[in-house]
């Protein structure tokens, strides 16, 4: 299984200097790719506008957004950005896309809520359709497509990652809850005719050190304000000692998972360097 950390560009307040640092500072302690938290009405820093900053100050380090939430996005505008960006990072981009589940980032962009999943099917189809014919984007570098992972839950989005995707990508689930839907993938993948293996890529939050618990606390708090009282349990359950993320690290494993993003609740600089002291 892969170690990836996330960009703290969801974390309010954080400077786009430090992603810049963020980002060169992981690839130079070995993490094999970095990854965005997408939102709309948050004040979040963009994840594709982070990632291309990223890309131009790396050079290996794998580049995702886990996830993106593509129905808010113009699938025109979609296909263009992403694939410049795969082609200004040599190849390094994954798209994780989903539909998300908050009413206010559509509400802001003036996208139908209740229209989500149709309009992710088009976006999908469109930029398949728009990275394959190359008529008004570049070219992406791998066999003229981006890879995307696929999120959610449903019966949907395991045909989504049959008919679309390379793979699925879990938000903030244990691995007990991961390892039964690895599963489905994996067999509806190989019942699809579909070669190869699915990437199954997961994320969990983290921090490390004493000093750095209350600010985890305290974002994960305001992140999550939206569901009420159940804040309080995301704020909890963040892995925030060396004993609770390397069990986390294995237990992820043993669901079947192909990629861990391990997603930094703290904006220090520093936490790159701890979670590279304890897992690389």
């Amino acid at each position: 299984m892969k170690i990836s950390i996330g960009l703290p560009n969801p974390v309010p307040g954080v400077s786009g200097r430090l992603l810049v640092d963020w980002a060169r500072r992981a690839e130079e302690r070995g993490f094999a790719g970095l990854a965005t938290i997408d939102r709309i009405a948050y004040p979040n820093h963009d994840s594709l506008t982070a990632l291309a900053a990223a890309a131009g100050a790396t050079s290996h380090i794998g580049l995702m957004t886990n996830i993106l939430l593509a129905p808010v996005y113009p699938a025109p505008l979609l296909a263009k950005v992403s694939a410049s960006l795969d082609q200004l990072s040599g190849g390094r981009l994954t798209l994780g896309l989903a539909p998300g589940g908050r009413p206010d980032d559509y509400e802001l962009t003036g996208v139908a809520w209740n229209r989500r999943g149709r309009i992710f099917d088009e976006s999908l189809a469109y930029l398949r359709t728009a990275w394959q014919e190359g008529q008004s984007v570049p070219t992406p570098v791998h066999d003229r497509r981006v890879p995307v992972l696929i999120g959610g839950t449903s019966d949907k989005a395991v045909e989504r990652v049959i008919t679309w995707g390379d793979g699925w990508t879990a938000g903030g689930a244990r691995p007990e809850q991961v390892k039964p839907f690895n599963q489905r993938v994996r067999t509806a993948w190989a019942d699809a005719g579909r070669t190869g293996e699915p990437r199954l890529a997961t994320l969990a939050y983290f921090s490390l050190g004493d000093d750095a618990e209350q600010e985890s606390r305290d974002y994960l708090s305001h992140y999550y304000a939206f569901t009420g009282d159940f804040a309080k349990i995301i704020a909890d359950s963040a892995l925030r000692t060396p004993e609770a993320i390397r069990a986390a690290v294995t237990a992820f494993e043993d669901a079947g998972c192909t990629e861990l993003y391990l997603d930094p609740t703290a904006a220090r600089l520093d936490q790159v360097d701890r979670l590279a002291d304890l897992l690389l």
